[in-house]
C-alpha cells in the first residue's frame, strides 16, 4: 500500500502529452530460441534494433486513452548475444545471421514493422497494450504487458509467433536445427518523471 501522500502509478506520471522514443531512452530486444535435434550446435539468440522511434501520448483528460506507435527498421537489427552453442558466436556468424533474418523478414520489400494500440489499460504500477503489428507485409493483432520496474523503468514483454506474420522460421542442417517459432519481444523505456 503506498504512503499517504504519494502516488501508486508511474505509467501515468510522466506529465500529460506526447512523449518520443527510441534508441536515446529505451531498448527494444528480440529472442530467439533453438530446437531439434541439432540444437546444441546453434545458439540462442538476443538481437536488438538499433534504429526504431516511436511515441506515447499519455492525455490530460482523466478518462481519455493513452496511445502508443512505433516504427523498427528491421535492416537495423543487430546480434548483441548468442549463448550456447558447440563454439561462441564468431563477428563472421553474426554477418550470417543478420542477412538470413533479412532474408526471412523480406526486408527488401518490407523493410520496417510498425506497432499502432488500439487500447492501452492502465492497473497500478502495471498496464496491457494491445494492437497491430505490421510486419512482413501482414498486419496482425498482438497484446504487450508492460510493468514498472525498480528505478521507474517501464519493462514490457509480447511474443511474436513467426508464421502468424508469413514467415518461416529458420531452419539449418537439413532441418535438425531449427527456430522456435514464438519469438519473445522484451521493451525497456525510461520515462521521465515530473
Amino acid at each position: 500500500m503506498p504512503l499517504p501522500g504519494t502516488r501508486r502509478t508511474i505509467l501515468t506520471s510522466p506529465p500529460p502529452g506526447d512523449l518520443d522514443i527510441g534508441p536515446h531512452n529505451g531498448r527494444l530486444r528480440l529472442r530467439t530460441y533453438r530446437r531439434g535435434l541439432a540444437a546444441r550446435a546453434g545458439h540462442d539468440l538476443v538481437l536488438e534494433a538499433a534504429s526504431w522511434s516511436g511515441r506515447v501520448h499519455l492525455p490530460a483528460e482523466q478518462g481519455a486513452a493513452a496511445s502508443v506507435e512505433v516504427e523498427i527498421d528491421l535492416r537495423r537489427i543487430d546480434v548483441v548475444e548468442g549463448t550456447g552453442g558447440a563454439r561462441p558466436l564468431s563477428e563472421r556468424d553474426k554477418a550470417d545471421i543478420r542477412t538470413a533474418m533479412q532474408k526471412s523478414l523480406r526486408t527488401g520489400s518490407h523493410p520496417v514493422a510498425r506497432f499502432t494500440s488500439s487500447r492501452v489499460q492502465l492497473d497500478g504500477d502495471e498496464a496491457t497494450v494491445v494492437g497491430d503489428l505490421f510486419l512482413c507485409g501482414r498486419t496482425r493483432p498482438i497484446e504487450l504487458a508492460a510493468r514498472r520496474a525498480p528505478g521507474g523503468t517501464i519493462v514490457g514483454s509480447a511474443q511474436v509467433v513467426q508464421t502468424a506474420w508469413g514467415i518461416t522460421p529458420y531452419a539449418g542442417l537439413l532441418g535438425a536445427l531449427k527456430l522456435r517459432d514464438a519469438v519473445d519481444l522484451e521493451v525497456e523505456l525510461r520515462l521521465p518523471v515530473p
